[in-house]
Formats: C-alpha cells, sequence, structure tokens
C-alpha cells in the first residue's frame, strides 16, 4: 500500500548536510516508498567491481567489449545486483515501477546484457538504499534531500558524473547555493 505522499519513481537528491556521509552528493531514485519504508538505487557512486569481474563471479559468458560500470547501488546487501532498466523485457524477478523503469534482480538479465540482447538502457547497482517505516519522510522533514519526479533521461541517458548537477538544474538550483544549515520558513 502506497502513501498518499508516494516518491516511488523520484530522485532524491543529496543536501550538503549529507556530506561524509555514503549518501553525500548522491542521486538516489526510489523504486519503493510506502507507509512500510523506501528503496531505492544510487545512480552516480560507481563501484570498485568491474562487469567482467561480476560475470566471472556467476560463471556468466560475456562478450570481450561489453564493459559496462557497475555503480553502488547502496550501503545495504552489497552483495546483491540490481539492474534498473527501461525497456520491461521477460525476465525472472521484476519489479515495474513505472511504464519507462523496472528493477530486475534475477540471473537472466545479467545473462542477457553480457551477451548484448539485454535491454539497452539501463543502470547496473550493488547494494540498495533502504528505509524503515517513517525514517525517509523524517529525513525529507530534516531537509537532507531534495526531490526530483524522475525520467527516463535523468535515469539513463546521462554520464553517472553529471547526473546530480543535472536533476538540481531542473529544479533551478545550483550546487554552490546549497547550504548544510537546514531552515524553515
Amino acid at each position: 500500500m502506497e502513501t498518499l505522499n508516494s516518491l516511488k519513481n523520484h530522485l532524491l537528491i543529496a543536501m550538503p548536510s549529507l556530506e561524509g556521509d555514503f549518501f553525500g552528493g548522491s542521486i538516489t531514485y526510489l523504486c519503493e516508498h510506502n507507509a512500510e519504508g523506501a528503496m531505492g538505487l544510487v545512480l552516480n557512486k560507481p563501484s570498485d567491481f568491474s562487469f567482467a569481474e561480476i560475470c566471472d563471479q556467476l560463471n556468466i559468458a560475456r562478450r570481450e567489449h561489453i564493459t559496462p560500470l557497475i555503480m553502488t547501488g547502496g550501503p545495504v546487501g552489497p552483495d546483491q545486483g540490481f539492474v534498473l532498466h527501461q525497456e520491461s523485457g521477460n525476465w525472472g524477478a521484476t519489479m515495474h515501477i513505472d511504464e519507462s523503469a523496472h528493477l530486475t534482480s534475477s540471473r537472466d538479465i545479467l545473462q542477457a546484457i553480457a551477451q548484448g540482447t539485454g535491454p539497452q538502457n539501463y543502470v547496473l547497482g550493488l547494494g540498495y538504499a533502504g528505509w524503515s517505516a517513517g525514517q525517509l519522510d523524517q529525513e525529507l522533514r530534516d531537509n537532507s534531500w531534495l526531490t526530483l519526479e524522475a525520467t527516463p533521461d535523468l535515469l539513463f541517458n546521462l554520464d553517472h558524473r553529471d547526473v546530480y548537477q543535472v536533476a538540481l538544474s531542473k529544479l533551478g538550483v545550483s550546487a554552490e547555493f546549497l547550504s548544510s544549515e537546514a531552515g524553515h520558513a
């Protein structure tokens, strides 16, 4: 059951107050947000693991030229892999978030990506960001995050190094004007 103000299919843009924290400078895509909590994937923090290493560990044959970047999807379950993808496909374990955003955690999508037959637009992540019931809502009240409705362009068509600045610019904000001090009018 979704809460009335669900931020599912939105981006969380980390405010400066989160600097020094795992989420400092991050953009997190919310896959779920309801009364039970929230779950998302960080889109702009590259992992130390390569796609080749992941395929080797999972015994997945890979075409040499296929080397997508792996993101650190969050601090929870860092050994769990997720694929956020635009095209729905027919994969083993997929959560449909929006008509243009799906989250899959089954091996079959990795095999298809490794062979060049998977989705065209995707982000690979290890781990996820998770919040217990009410936790994210409190962080929002504490001004830890700005929010922005996600678009396929923001999710899939930008270099991970640019997504933070582009998301802020969609809100009419520049990073140099953000403050780590919270205020309420």
